[in-house]
């Protein structure tokens, strides 16, 4: 009865998070949407700063974030500013302002994963030969370290919560529990070297250098960002969890101390999705609550089926093990079915959409995932029979020869979990080619009066599309706009002018919310009022599709 309620309740949270997939492409790993100076565009004048949107909040490296003039000097003349989604770059002009610039940076998106990129721009004209991007030193092995380490880490957690479950509940009164103690205390030892590592691997990340070259200072940054307080968070709560271990592992541990470590455990459980993609989730506080239940479901079934074959299936009597498998086949049936509810609702959430299942990375690594872990529950269910019929206590090494196909698989399974925390989830994979379609769609236009650089995305007939233009003096200072006039047009059809309301977000930032009903050469028109009697207008072809 119980186990029909738990799968009941599993199907209830599946419903719920039906709604967590985006209608539209948003990353977890920020990407870039617009930039001021237009990526690749020729301005007539060196501007005074450059701006860089993402598709998130993002947080710049500490001396990661530059722009080198056409001689390859650094033009930069502060820290980045960041407003939102936009990171405010201020630049001064040099002595040689015309040819091309170089923008690279190095940021931080709301889920801790650090983001790299560069663009150029031209003053005048191109130059013959641009600045070219400070190469870092080889990054292999922070690279690597990472994912070592996320394993690690799901491996602790498999080790440490099996023998724990089972000593706090249906561990026999006769049989040692010395080795499950052992074990436990190596799965801890486990957790806190992998979250080191983590935090060592972050820090290598973030300021974009191989461990190795890594500084103090490189390593008390990763401290002050979400990543940081996630993962000191659980190395205080892994303290507190060994100090109340003993006791529970010995089997004398009352129903306080018990719960206590329940509590403490379900914390811990908290900071890994903390530190990973639900973070910049459409829901963040939803994805996190799911990526809890997924990781509590996988711990306690695998947890507890390894504690079962190495500890308990050989040597116990055969009335004390028909006592004890109905119990744990039930607990096994209520978190397999958590795991695979909470595991649905994962990909929902992070591919974002279906074909980003079969055409981006992560969606091709939770296929893999998904069939290996359709074996293994095949296996499960198979077992789960043996107990139902009463004889799978007469038979321990059949039964404990299938538990050890399961955990050979779900190794295999927490090696692509380990790997997809690390991949960028199919709704980035969405932004970005969104952004490939959007680069072709940005000019710069030019008047006596000033250069109005715009860029329209991802440019669908049907479909919102996102409009964003920036006005500046001939000498490339910002300049401020008393009016705003916008039309679109497609002549070749018929469809006379049509005015587009703009928003202000600066005073020299104009952006709209624009629709194209049909496709074909769109004839886009700004008016521009600086003031009482200064205006002037430019006009742009954007090719609709």
């Amino acid at each position: 009865m119980r186990s029909r309620t738990a799968v009941l309740l599993g199907l209830l949270l599946a419903v719920l998070c039906v709604p967590l997939a985006p209608a539209r492409p948003a990353a977890a790993h920020a990407v870039l949407v617009a930039t001021s100076p237009v990526r690749d565009a020729v301005v007539g004048a060196a501007p005074r700063e450059v701006l860089v949107t993402f598709t998130e909040r993002v947080s710049p490296v500490s001396g990661r974030v530059r722009v080198l003039g056409p001689d390859g000097r650094q033009v930069h003349t502060g820290e980045p500013v960041v407003e939102g989604a936009t990171m405010r770059i201020p630049v001064r002009v040099p002595e040689r302002p015309l040819g091309t610039y170089l923008v690279s940076y190095r940021v931080v998106s709301a889920d801790g994963h650090p983001v790299a990129g560069s663009f150029t721009y031209s003053a005048g004209a191109p130059s013959a030969t641009p600045p070219q991007p400070r190469a870092d030193a080889d990054d292999a092995p922070r690279d690597a370290l990472v994912p070592v380490a996320k394993y690690l880490g799901y491996l602790g957690l498999v080790v440490t919560v099996g023998p724990v479950l089972l000593a706090a509940t249906i561990w026999p009164r006769r049989r040692s529990r010395r080795g499950a103690a052992v074990m436990a205390y190596t799965g801890l030892g486990l957790l806190v070297v992998a979250t080191a590592g983590t935090w060592v691997g972050q820090a290598g990340e973030l300021v974009g250098a191989p461990v190795g070259a890594l500084t103090g200072a490189d390593l008390r940054a990763v401290g002050a960002g979400a990543v940081g307080v996630a993962l000191a968070a659980r190395l205080a709560l892994l303290g507190v969890a060994a100090a109340l271990l003993p006791a529970v592992l010995a089997g004398r541990a009352g129903r306080r101390r018990r719960a206590a470590l329940a509590g403490v455990g379900l914390a811990a459980l908290v900071t890994w999705p903390l530190a990973g993609h639900p973070m910049a989730a459409p829901l963040p506080p939803v994805s996190v609550a799911v990526g809890v239940v997924h990781l509590a479901g996988v711990t306690v079934w695998l947890g507890g089926l390894l504690a079962l074959v190495v500890f308990l299936l050989r040597g116990t009597h055969e009335r004390v093990l028909a006592r004890i498998l109905p119990i744990w086949s039930r607990w096994a049936t209520v978190a397999v079915c958590w795991l695979v509810v909470s595991g649905v609702a994962q990909a929902a959430t992070e591919l974002g959409r279906p074909a980003a299942l079969l055409d981006t990375r992560y969606g091709l690594l939770v296929c893999a995932k998904a069939a290996l872990l359709g074996g293994v529950l095949a296996v499960a269910g198979w077992q789960r029979r043996l107990v139902a019929r009463g004889v799978a206590a007469a038979r321990p090494r059949l039964v404990s020869r299938a538990a050890g196909v399961e955990l050979a698989a779900t190794a295999v399974v927490l090696a692509l979990t380990a790997a997809l925390v690390q991949t960028p989830p199919g709704r980035a994979a969405g932004a970005e080619a969104a952004r490939a379609v959007r680069d072709g769609v940005a000019q710069t236009l030019t008047t006596e009066l000033y250069t109005l650089q715009f860029d329209v995305y991802p440019v669908r007939v049907g479909a919102p599309n996102s409009l964003h233009a920036y006005v500046y003096t001939p000498q490339a200072q910002a300049l401020s706009v008393a009016e705003w006039t916008v039309t679109l047009a497609l002549p070749s059809a018929g469809i006379e002018p049509i005015t587009v309301p703009v928003d202000t977000p600066e005073p020299h930032h104009g952006s709209a919310e624009v629709t194209f009903p049909v496709a074909g050469e769109w004839t886009v028109r700004f008016t521009v009022r600086t003031s009482e009697i200064d205006q002037a207008t430019v006009t742009a072809t954007v090719p609709v599709r």
